[in-house]
């Protein structure tokens, strides 16, 4: 019986999610003029990567963009004390605890993605103590955690939520309990030279850091560009970022893959590109 309430909920969220738009959270602006596509097009003789419809990738393409302009805010509301890190903000809702720092950005859109592509049944992160998922379809049946030793123990609590508001509430206890230490253990390590779009860039710690690769452009040589976005500490606007060395354009070249790679607040070591399994 268990199993085909699972189910059933499973199959309840992608229809709720298709009924949805693919950027379902409150904006600046309720049409936004301004995407990652439009706002940024690539650097002379680079062209975007093919990127499917429905894709990772068309998704972060497609992002909302704040005005021209539009400082990065703290989740209180205050001026982040660094106005010269980013070319954009992403008009996407903060909150209003210190929560939604780096590696949370990065699991805030990937979990956003999931579930406006129909898949909100893939949607979980591991827990920093245990290492075990924290599922959104047992959250949104009723399910919450609690800790207990080192890791979480999920029990019956609350009703049932699917709803869109429901979903930031997951997200917000996933932030709580999963950081850079556990995000980075469920990616996968990939080469600077195949890097693609939904990539992170990530060093786990305490502090660690995260940024997401949010776009790709290519040559005619096989050379790569991308942009980057990053949320930081404390939790602030989700930006794009401009390249460390005061290059106007926002767009990345992958460097020497032996030597550490460079973005305006933080300088990640070699080997620290990752990809979702």
């Amino acid at each position: 019986m268990r199993r085909f309430l699972m189910a059933l909920m499973l199959c309840s969220l992608a229809m709720a999610a298709q009924a949805e738009p693919h950027y379902p959270w409150p904006r600046s602006a309720e049409v936004s003029v301004r995407t990652v596509e439009s706002a940024f097009p690539p650097p002379a003789g680079f062209v975007r990567t093919p990127a499917p419809a429905n894709s990772f990738a068309s998704w972060l393409r497609g992002l909302p963009l704040k005005p021209d302009g539009s400082p990065v805010l703290l989740h209180n509301g205050q001026l982040k004390y660094r106005q010269d890190v980013h070319a954009a903000v992403i008009d996407i809702d903060i909150g209003a605890r210190d929560l939604q720092q780096c590696a949370d950005a990065v699991m805030r859109l990937r979990a956003e993605w999931l579930r406006a592509a129909g898949r909100a049944q893939e949607i979980a992160f591991n827990d920093t103590g245990g290492g075990k998922p924290m599922s959104y379809a047992r959250y949104a049946a009723g399910e919450r955690p609690r800790p207990e030793g080192r890791g979480l123990v999920w029990s019956k609590s609350a009703a049932a939520d699917q709803s869109y508001p429901g979903f930031r509430k997951y997200m917000d206890t996933v932030f709580n309990w999963a950081g850079t230490h556990s995000l980075e253990r469920e990616l996968i390590s990939v080469p600077i030279s195949d890097i693609a779009a939904g990539d992170v860039f990530i060093k786990g710690g305490f502090p660690g850091h995260a940024v997401l690769v949010v776009d790709v452009a290519l040559n005619a040589s096989g050379e790569r560009c991308f942009l980057l976005a990053q949320s930081f500490m404390p939790a602030q606007s989700i930006h794009i970022l401009k390249v460390a060395d005061g290059t106007a354009s926002p767009w990345y070249a992958p460097g020497d893959p032996k030597a550490p790679f460079a973005t305006p607040e933080w300088v990640f070591p070699p080997s620290s590109l990752k990809r979702w399994k």
